[in-house]
Formats: structure tokens, sequence, C-alpha cells
């Protein structure tokens, strides 16, 4: 594939913080990429320097071969899209979606502003809402007029900063997967930046995972949710979190607490380790070592079931074929394909 964005050992502070620390991140050109991380991690900056709103301390930023980094946003041709939706109140939606059209240096005729309008209108289906004003808006359709706004542009690229987060689940969980049909619609890639793993894990065709200024892994969604590269990346997908427990090598198994066994090891690990096993890849029967359980939840599909074994406090997901209580005693068994091993020191 061919890249389109390419960025370059990206460093900036703001004072004594570390905001980004050494970025280096390529986009295709056909590519939804989600940056997932938490408060803090370095996100928005990171955006604001793609779109030119912001010059790094360090490093370059490239699109389609070109240095940019010392460009103006307007040379970059990028459509930001906020978290706060950035509408004027007083104006109609469809003053609010020409305002782009009608900057300064445009000189779109008005037929054509009309065309792209109604055209944006009808891919987020917010024709009926066009002569409306803003303010009487609901906050699903203040997103969908927002988007549309970015849109009427035709940008060679789009940056989407937490856009979904101000809006209620249900309502987040239908516009996402409109985001990701209409990206692949108009063929622009994106850069989403979200601190939600269910929009990182539905959305993205890679996943970068964004801590304290740093990516710590890049990688499918498959890729960086079965095979993460550190606690803190694996901390961040998965609900419940992944279960992590400390283990040592004697005699060839995974053993935990006072020398339950767990799995056979493989060669070439240390004797001591970090084992992650999400909550779906233990069973609630087969195990050796009985747990109780301390509380049950009802998921819906699934029931997720919290329990004593080992030693130690685990999450489990258990199917509905059979009820669970307060109490239950169940024994518990890993499946040694689906658990990963880090170094006890890693991050």
């Amino acid at each position: 594939m061919e890249t389109f964005l390419h960025l370059r050992d990206i460093a900036k502070s703001f004072g004594p913080i570390e905001a980004l620390r050494g970025i280096d991140l390529d986009l295709e050109r056909d590519e939804l990429l989600v940056v997932l991380g938490p408060t803090g991690a370095g996100k928005t900056t990171l955006l604001r320097i793609i779109a030119g709103l912001e010059e790094p301390d360090r490093g370059s930023v490239e699109m389609e071969g070109v240095d940019v980094t010392s460009r103006s946003p307007a040379d970059r041709d990028v459509a930001f899209v906020f978290q706060n939706f950035s509408l004027y109140p007083d104006w109609t939606v469809r003053r609010n979606m020409e305002f782009p059209l009608r900057a300064p240096g445009r000189d779109l005729e008005e037929r054509e502003i009309d065309e792209r309008v109604e055209w944006a209108a009808s891919l987020l289906r917010i024709e009926a809402l066009l002569d409306r004003p803003s303010a009487n808006l609901s906050g699903g359709e203040m997103q969908r007029v927002a988007i549309g706004r970015a849109i009427v542009r035709r940008p060679r690229f789009f940056l989407m900063d937490e856009p979904l987060t101000n809006l209620d689940a249900k309502l987040r969980e239908s516009l996402r997967v409109e985001l990701a049909v209409l990206r692949r619609e108009l063929g622009i890639p994106l850069i989403y930046v979200t601190h939600d793993q269910a929009e990182a894990l539905s959305m993205g065709d890679r996943i970068a995972v964004l801590s304290e200024g740093r990516i710590l892994q890049i990688g499918s969604p498959e890729e960086v949710y079965r095979k993460p590269v550190s606690p803190v990346v694996a901390r961040q997908l998965g609900q419940p979190s992944i279960n992590l427990l400390e283990v040592k090598n004697v005699d060839g198994r995974w053993v935990v607490g006072d020398g339950i066994e767990l799995m056979a090891t493989e060669p070439g690990f240390p004797g001591e380790m970090l084992l992650g096993v999400r909550p779906e890849d233990i069973s609630s029967e087969g195990g050796s070592e009985p747990g109780k359980i301390r509380v049950v939840e009802d998921t819906g599909p699934n029931w997720i079931l919290l329990v004593d074994w080992a030693g130690s406090e685990i999450h489990l997901a258990a199917g509905k074929e059979r009820n669970y209580s307060p109490g239950d005693e169940i024994f518990p068994q890993i499946d040694p394909e689906r658990a990963v091993l880090w170094e006890r020191d890693g991050n």
C-alpha cells in the first residue's frame, strides 16, 4: 500500500511536561488508524502537530512524500473534527455546513456549494435538518453536522479527536459504525483518536497504542488484543481487564502462588515471568485447583465471574449454559494457546 503520512521522531514539550517523545508513525492512503490512549497520553497534541496547529520541537511531518512540518494548516488540507461540536448555534445546519466553503480564497459558485452541502447531508442522512437552527439539534445530530462540515471541503485527510465522547453509549455505537463505512466510501485516510477500547477495536484498520507520549505498539486490532507487547498495552484493551499472574518455571511448568501448576513452559523463557490471560480464555471447569466465586455479573451473552483462585483474584467469562452464584466452587483452567508472557519488569 502507498504511504500517505509519515511522522519521524516527533517530540513536543510544554515546559517540563514531555507530551510526545519520539513518535514514528505511518498512515496508508486508504486506512483508518486509531490512536488509543488514556487522558494525558499525548493524543490531542499529536493530532494538532499533524494538522499544523502546533509545531514539534523535533522531528518531521510528511504528507504524500512532501515535508509539511513548517507549512500552515491551510496548506495541509486537513479536516479536523473535535470532541465538542463547535457549531454556530444561531445558524442553520445548512449555513454551518456552508461555512468552510465560503472561506476566503475558495471562490466556489453557489451551485457547487449547494451541491456539496446536499451531497454531505445525504451521506450523513441529515437532509431534513438543513434548515433547522443548530441550537435545536440533539447531540447526535450536532455531531453529524460537524462531520458534514468537514466532509464538504473534500479534504485529502481527516483527523478526529474523540468526536463521539459526548454522546450516549447507544448513539456512539451507531455512529462509530457509520463513520467507518463513510471513510471507506470517501476513500480518504483518517486518524481517529480515542480512549474508548470498543471504538478502537471496532473501527480501526490498525491501532496505535499511545502512553505517556510514546507509541508502545502498532498493529491490527486482533494483533494488539491477542499479542500485546506489554502489560500496559494489554490493560488498554479488554473489559474486564486482562488477568496478570506472577509465575515461575518449576520443572517445565509455570506455577503460581504455593506451587499451583498452570501450564507447561516453553524453551527460552527466564525462570520468573508475568503471565497475562484474558477472562474469555479461562474456562470455569477442567482445572485442578478450586476457586471460589465472589461476584457474578450478567453481561447478556455470558457471565463475568470474579473468582478467588490460586492466591489471586481473577475474572473469567463463563457461558450461560449453567448458573453461578457467589460462594460456588469452580475449577478454572487457562487456555495455554491464549496466554501471554512478559518479563516481570516489563511495562
